[in-house]
């Protein structure tokens, strides 16, 4: 059991028949010369999507692609996108020349029940970022009402994800109902035992998470980069190895509060090392904790995936957050190709943090075998810290 945190409407609170609703989604996917390479993104939002044509609703949909700086750029247009839905619902879509102004409130005014209009990337306006009130106010013109579900953009108090829920009847949509309850689960009364797998390459970009849960875990799971900083503030040298030198007494007073804690924190017993990163460099193991001078650490070694992989054997609970090496090339991908493995067939409930964790997941092919995979990074970590996200907010404080 968990306890639900957040108290909102949900989409399936609204009467959607003939309404123009609209929906923030987060198609913020990786394009390259008009080429999508990953549509993860869209199709977590078909959920909603669907339900609401399924409902007789009018679907109105805007997202944010890239960074464009509040200015139009060519390449960053939602063109694609469009063609990418349009192929994965099954049905046509619009995309319309702006996201708002006139000729777009004549578009979504001239919608019928069952279509679909993308909107322009919405950051092609600096407004947007801005949370700016009359930005909100014209977009909201554009719907009778308004479904969040974009999560990966719900820390982001923006007119889109923020200020509109101000001027029309605001609910989440499933996705983001998903990911909150996902992360609530983990949150508060998870089964244990409960590890914490960490990894990513620093350790301050970890110290509110791990403040916040230092109380719920067993044991914490160190990997990736920030391991440096933990072995050279015990003066252990690293080589080449990234390191946060103004974050040692940091690490130093980690360790001490976990020990304090009675949380049981493992840290890499050797590592996988090379003198460059780069596919064709090639990699030996240490035997111990540490790198030589002129190498670098890029992976966990095996006594380390062991020792994890047993570690997770027994959890009833696993949230990881980070990878524990550089799995984007295949001969540094090995430790963590074993946690997730390990992960999926832990059988514990387990949550996989946004970001390089899910593409680590992704690449594996090891999605389906997780209880969930957050698709919202920065989201996902500031709601583990504890903190409040203006988009989830929104809804809470919205009309309706």
């Amino acid at each position: 059991m968990f306890v639900k945190t957040v108290a909102f409407k949900t989409i399936r609170d609204l009467d959607l028949a003939g309404k123009r609703v609209l929906v923030r989604v987060d198609f913020n996917v990786p394009i390259k010369k008009g080429r999508i390479s990953d549509t993860t993104r869209i199709q977590a939002a078909l959920p909603t999507l669907r339900y609401a044509l399924e409902k007789g609703g009018k679907l109105i949909l805007m997202s944010h692609l890239g960074r464009p700086d509040g200015k139009v750029v060519e390449e960053l247009r939602m063109g694609p996108v469009g063609e990418a839905l349009s192929q994965l619902i099954g049905r046509p879509v619009r995309t319309a020349g702006d996201c708002v102004g006139p000729e777009v409130e004549q578009q979504a005014a001239g919608l019928k029940p069952g279509e679909i209009l993308l909107l322009e990337n919405l950051r092609f306006h600096p407004e947007e970022e801005e949370n700016d009130p009359v930005f909100s106010k014209n977009l909201a013109r554009l719907g009778d009402l308004y479904v969040n579900d974009a999560f990966g953009a719900a820390h982001r108090a923006h007119a889109s994800t923020a200020g509109i829920a101000q001027h029309l009847p605001a609910a989440a949509g499933f996705l983001l109902q998903k990911e909150l309850e996902a992360l609530d689960r983990v949150l508060h009364n998870p089964e244990r035992p409960y590890w914490l797998i960490l990894g990513g390459a620093k350790v301050s970009d970890k110290i509110q998470l791990i403040d916040n849960l230092i109380d719920k875990v067993d044991g914490i799971l160190i990997g990736g980069g920030m391991q440096y900083t933990f072995f050279v503030a015990q003066g252990i040298g690293v080589g080449n190895s990234p390191v946060e030198k103004d974050r040692l007494e940091l690490a130093l007073g980690l360790i001490a509060k976990t020990k304090q804690r009675g949380v049981d924190l493992k840290l890499p017993m050797d590592h996988r090392i090379a003198q460059k990163i780069e596919p064709s460099a090639p990699t030996r193991v240490t035997e111990k904790p540490g790198v030589p001078e002129g190498w670098e650490g890029v992976d966990i070694g095996p006594k380390t995936i062991e020792a994890f992989t047993q570690a997770l054997q027994g959890a009833r609970t696993i949230l990881w957050n980070g990878p524990v090496g550089i799995f984007e090339i295949d001969s540094f991908s090995n430790g963590t190709r074993a946690i997730a493995q390990a992960v999926a067939q832990s059988g514990a409930v387990s949550v996989v943090g946004g970001g390089d964790t899910a593409a680590a997941v992704v690449k594996f092919g090891l999605v389906h075998r997780m209880t969930h995979v957050s698709t919202g990074g920065g989201a996902s970590l500031e709601y583990l810290e504890g903190k409040t996200l203006p988009g989830v907010t929104a809804l809470m404080k919205g009309r309706g």
